[in-house]
């Protein structure tokens, strides 16, 4: 995807491992930045849960920005029960109907959210190292088979 900026998984508000393509125009994408990313991630998704019933959400449009979310649960080696796991993709919002390029997105992030989880549950979280690996994986799994943008 062309216009990604940036893609990375939360976890308790908390940015574990992104991949940035390309830097934002607003300013530098400095650590708190990404903390304040990770829990905004986390804080919304929670609000349209409980707001909406259980149903989650897929993207948000904010100006020329489109975040958009895969949600998936995991367990951790510190927790006995399952907890939310985020995919964000934060792209360009270059059309007024966004759901073309949501879909793509989505499309790719299940399978590698799905890697994620199948790699890293059971494990402590609260170990960051050991996710930049994955790091590798976020980048060459949106840059292969690079289409034209919808």
């Amino acid at each position: 995807m062309k216009s990604l900026y940036d893609v990375g998984i939360v976890f308790r508000g908390f940015v574990i491992v992104n991949h940035i393509f390309r830097e934002l125009t607003i300013g530098d994408d400095s650590e708190s930045k990404r903390d304040l990313r990770g829990a905004f991630i986390s804080a919304i998704s929670s609000f349209a849960e409980s707001a909406f019933i259980n149903n989650h959400l897929e993207y948000l449009e904010s100006g020329n920005y489109l975040f958009i979310f895969k949600m998936s649960e995991v367990k951790s080696s510190d927790s006995n029960l399952s907890e939310t796991i985020i995919l964000y993709g934060l792209t360009e919002k270059k059309k007024k109907n966004p759901d073309k390029k949501v879909k793509k997105f989505l499309g790719k992030a299940e399978i590698i959210l799905e890697s994620f989880i199948q790699r890293y549950k059971g494990k402590d979280f609260t170990y960051l190292d050991q996710f930049e690996d994955f790091q590798g994986d976020l980048k060459e799994y949106f840059i292969k088979k690079q289409e034209p943008v919808i």
